[in-house]
């Protein structure tokens, strides 16, 4: 496959409906927020989650596209298997190490080859089994920055009840159980990410067939992944600037700052994705970027 060349950042627009986006756990799983200014926040961690989710879907595990951070698959797995392929005891790495002085480098080659998302965002392959089972760390060529709402969102904390009773003493004594659930009502996020033609070439493989299907997995992250807590979340926009070099034709926040998001009108509380406009003042783009709307 053949590793992409050139440098891309991109914006991606989405939005959550009476759902919470992404839980603090140090908050009682209420929606993340900036304290000071009120706007909401979702996690890159969270987002990555999606895209990992969506493609293990799509690919099955197919050959050069499991995925490593993986659910109830722990980690030394995934990197004693790298140790077994290349033909080195994970027990004894350090040793080994000491008379192949390339083999960081196999052993890392084979995790970017066989790992979809260590290929996209990298990763810290080291775990301790009888000592240190250590694959090497990999930065990814692919990187994204936490998600913001565009307003200010109102947490709402819903009282929920339950028929069913836990236990037999319970039973006697109440005919219901409560609880609680937080919800946004509606919010519209907004992330910015990088995709480095530099870091793929050098580093992980990244390739033109590896992009495409993190551009399907961006726009469909949240079609696989409902849940009640969630709410409805859609991804509304994914905007691409495309450099026509490896490093680069400008520095990115002049592209960031060329994706403008409004409301609506006299809209003072959106609750729809219409309450807003989005536009890309395409005239202000450097020479060499191009952008594309792929939704």
């Amino acid at each position: 496959m053949e590793t992409i060349k050139n440098r891309y950042e991109f914006v991606i627009l989405f939005d959550v409906e009476n759902g919470n986006p992404n839980g603090d756990p140090d908050a009682g799983n209420m929606p993340r927020i900036d304290p000071e200014t009120g706007y909401g926040l979702v996690t890159d961690v969270c987002l990555k989650r999606k895209i990992r989710n969506y493609v293990e879907t799509v690919k099955e595990d197919a050959p050069g596209y499991r995925i490593y951070v993986k659910d109830g698959v722990p980690l030394n797995r995934s990197d004693k298997e790298a140790c077994d392929a290349i033909g080195v005891k994970a027990d004894k790495l350090k040793e080994e190490k000491k008379k192949d002085d390339q083999l960081d480098a196999k052993l890392r080659d084979y995790m970017c080859l066989n790992f979809f998302d260590i290929r996209t965002f990298g990763a810290v392959m080291t775990t301790f089994v009888k000592g240190a089972l250590n694959c090497g760390q990999v930065r990814g060529p692919v990187q994204l920055g936490f998600a913001r709402s565009i307003d200010p969102i109102m947490p709402q904390e819903v009282t929920i009840t339950r028929l069913a009773i836990t236990t037999e003493e319970d039973a006697e004594k109440k005919g219901t159980e409560m609880g609680r659930k937080y919800i946004v009502p509606y919010g519209l996020y907004r992330c910015e990410g990088y995709v480095s033609a530099n870091l793929a070439r050098k580093t992980t493989g990244f390739s033109e067939e590896d992009l495409e299907l993190l551009w399907q997995a961006i726009i469909n992250m949240f079609e696989y992944d409902h849940s009640a807590a969630r709410g409805k979340m859609s991804v509304r926009e994914l905007i691409v600037f495309k450099h026509d070099t490896e490093l680069g034709c400008a520095p990115a926040y002049k592209l960031f700052d060329a994706v403008h998001v409004e409301k609506n009108g006299d809209v003072v509380y959106p609750r729809a994705y219409t309450d807003y406009k989005v536009t890309v003042d395409s005239a202000s783009l450097p020479a060499g970027v191009t952008c594309q709307r792929k939704i």
